[in-house]
């Protein structure tokens, strides 16, 4: 289990940090808003991000032409803008994640058919919820530990102030905080009958992953839901996580456990996930991250279909003469 680190907030009064101060300081005063003001600033600063993200913006315009060719031109674009709406949420419901009441959140979120998960539990071998990176992706973990306890993962994050905010909600909400790496400890967990979320939905690399459709396009899927599901015996339940439109919160839904999962083959096994994945991100499909280059990595032969992200150009060192 990652262990909580100290920290020294005078290490990061350099003015580097001063934007990081304020940015957190933006976010603290978000969640004393109102839902619905803060609606309204999301959608305002994913607009921004839709203006400025150029190479983004490029991303997320290519994976919906790839995903929804049946769509018009113009319907492709409607959703790119309002996929860039649903990022900006995003970012406002992580400061509702990290500091908004209980109470308060309780009262946004309807949540649907969470028996599912009980009734796996009382077989005695754990539950892996199936999610994929929805915008909604870190309110709707709150929402689970409001009544429920189940682990979290982290990945560490460049920007230090923020990844300490991060990891302390983490042990603040969480039963137990898991690096991504530390894999034996996350199948321990399962084992004892607990729930762990996972969602394999992302790019990360031809190893460990297999090209499968997704949206019918190939894509490299991990086949992490298999693996585990035949060493830990755990059931498999899917979810997803929706807001709803104006200021009515969020539905939680969940799916009764795969039957027959793992199979015996891993490819079928990630089809078969992957196939389930697009079903629920059909429901609200401007909810879905498209910002990530989900078809990055290509079979052998076939062309790329981004092109490479720019790099920040670095700072010239003065030649001191």
């Amino acid at each position: 289990m990652a262990e909580k680190h100290i920290f020294l907030w005078h290490n990061y009064l350099a003015p580097k940090y001063w934007p990081s101060w304020l940015g957190l300081a933006g976010m603290r005063i978000l969640v004393i808003l109102p839902y619905r003001l803060q609606r309204l600033i999301g959608f305002s600063m994913g607009q921004l991000f839709y203006l400025l993200g150029n190479y983004r913006r490029e991303v997320v315009k290519t994976n919906i032409a790839l995903c929804f060719p049946e769509l018009s031109v113009q319907e492709q674009q409607q959703l790119v803008k309002k996929h860039f709406h649903a990022i900006g949420m995003g970012l406002v419901e992580i400061a509702m994640n990290w500091w908004s009441p209980a109470d308060r959140l309780r009262k946004l979120v309807n949540i649907k058919n969470y028996h599912y998960v009980e009734e796996a539990l009382s077989q005695g071998k754990g539950v892996i919820i199936l999610g994929a990176h929805y915008t909604t992706v870190e309110i709707s973990a709150r929402f689970i530990t409001l009544d429920n306890k189940f682990a979290a993962s982290y990945q560490t994050m460049r920007n230090p102030l923020f990844d300490h905010y991060t990891m302390q909600a983490r042990y603040r909400n969480f039963d137990q905080v898991f690096a991504r790496d530390e894999i034996r400890q996350t199948f321990r967990y399962i084992k004892q009958n607990n729930v762990v979320w996972i969602a394999a939905d992302q790019d990360t690399g031809a190893e460990n992953s297999e090209f499968v459709p997704f949206f019918g396009q190939l894509a490299a899927t991990q086949t992490v839901p298999s693996r585990m599901a035949k060493i830990t015996k755990a059931a498999i339940i899917p979810y997803i996580s929706r807001r709803l439109k104006g200021n009515e919160g969020y539905i939680m839904e969940f799916f009764p456990p795969l039957d027959n999962f793992p199979s015996g083959s891993i490819k079928d096994d990630i089809s078969r996930t992957n196939k389930i994945l697009e079903e629920l991100i059909k429901q609200a499909p401007e909810q879905y991250l498209w910002t990530h280059r989900r078809f990055k990595t290509r079979p052998e032969g076939m062309p790329k279909l981004y092109r490479k992200k720019p790099r920040r150009a670095k700072k010239q060192k003065k030649i001191e003469s």
